[in-house]
């Protein structure tokens, strides 16, 4: 009888203990696919979050400034040159390396406007590319769109009072209220936001930006290098990385991604703990049959191959068991954590790895137990009668 047909026919007469080790392995397993796999849809979509939520590079005018000191008393610098950046230069930041990088570009122009005998700062933003960015907005209302619309910042809503609806004069033009900005604790609520096509011309800066800010995908990027990419296509610019929100993103995702791999890791030893104590049942509760093996002449390499593949066929059955529960215990809890935002993506790499990882957890429990069983003397056979 060979060595395979032997391994069958003990495992479906002995179905429990099978069912109970490809069970127990399963469950490892499932536990380990569900996790990775909810790390990683809900890793990506956190990552697309974070790589969109607000801005990590600057782009600004470079400018001459004169630092004044005297006698340890630092004045106020001076600017000695200041000038916009012209928005048609802004398409040079297509021809950088790390292009596919670049999520959001949001230029800004900015300038000093009247309002009833007072002077505002306004600022004019690509509504498509700024209300992406700022996120954390809270409007009541509508953002702006395009024409003479106005979103007004808080403190410039109590200044002059006003309501949604509302018509505004800004350097003599009527401007209509559209939207009313939350008080954000930052100089937002300064403002009143325009379109920028509209801004430009109110302020007399046609086809010019005050400063552009951008959300660069850096989870696979050094920022440093698109710094410097950018500072090469933007000659007379300061390009400046929030080297702070950077890290903090990635920090966030790594802490997110090793806290899964720590209980994996945990999960993977009680599973083969759990193979090893069931094979060493096993072992004692066959020690006659396998006595008999080596009384009739089977080697103990034989006995050691008996065990290891019984160990495989079981394992290798867990595994693929164990990697179709995870999946389906991840569609299941998706909707669950993530609102169905987050998407679900078969990766072939951790479906081998599910079955390679179970067929070498147990066999590296089984070790043990094989050799133990690979040494019995037939005469052990005989005293377990």
């Amino acid at each position: 009888m060979r060595l395979e047909h032997i391994v069958l026919h003990n495992l479906r007469r002995r179905k429990g203990r099978a069912i109970f080790l490809v069970i127990g392995l399963l469950i490892g397993v499932a536990t380990v696919v569900t996790l990775l796999s909810l790390t990683d849809a809900l890793g990506q979509r956190a990552q697309h979050e974070l790589e969109n939520f607000g801005a990590n590079i600057v782009i600004t005018p470079r400018s001459d400034a004169l630092a004044l000191n005297y006698g340890g008393i630092q004045l106020a610098g001076v600017n000695l040159v200041t000038k916009e950046l012209e928005q048609s230069s802004l398409a040079n930041i297509d021809d950088i390396p790390n292009r596919r990088n670049v999520a959001t570009i949001a230029p800004k122009v900015l300038g000093a406007v009247e309002v009833e005998g007072q002077r505002i700062m306004m600022m004019g933003v690509d509504p498509a590319a700024e209300f992406k960015l700022k996120r954390w907005w809270s409007i009541a209302g509508r953002p702006v769109e395009q024409g003479h619309e106005l979103l007004v910042g808080d403190a410039v809503v109590k200044r002059f009072n006003l309501n949604m609806g509302d018509t505004l004069k800004v350097n003599g033009q009527d401007f209509t209220v559209v939207g009313l900005l939350a008080k954000t604790g930052s100089q937002d609520d300064q403002l009143l936001i325009a379109p920028l096509d509209v801004a430009q011309v109110t302020l007399g800066k046609q086809g010019q930006v005050s400063m552009v800010e951008i959300a660069a995908l850096c989870h696979d990027c050094p920022v440093d290098d698109m710094v410097n990419q950018l500072q090469t296509v933007l000659p007379g610019t300061d390009v400046q990385a929030v080297q702070q929100v950077v890290k903090t993103r990635m920090h966030a995702l790594g802490q997110f991604r090793l806290f899964a791999w720590g209980v994996a890791v945990t999960v993977v030893i009680i599973g083969a703990l759990l193979v090893f104590v069931t094979m060493m049942g096993a072992i004692s509760e066959r020690t006659r049959e396998i006595g008999i093996f080596r009384a009739i002449g089977y080697r103990r390499q034989h006995v050691l191959h008996l065990v290891l593949m019984e160990a495989t066929i079981v394992s290798a059955l867990a595994g693929v068991l164990g990697y179709l529960t995870g999946v389906a215990a991840t569609l299941v809890a998706l909707p669950l954590l993530d609102g169905g935002k987050a998407s679900w993506q078969w990766n072939p790499t951790l479906a081998v790895a599910a079955v390679v990882a179970a067929i070498f957890v147990g066999l590296l429990a089984s070790l043990q137990p094989a050799f133990r069983a690979s040494r019995l003397e037939p005469s052990e056979a005989l005293r377990a009668l």
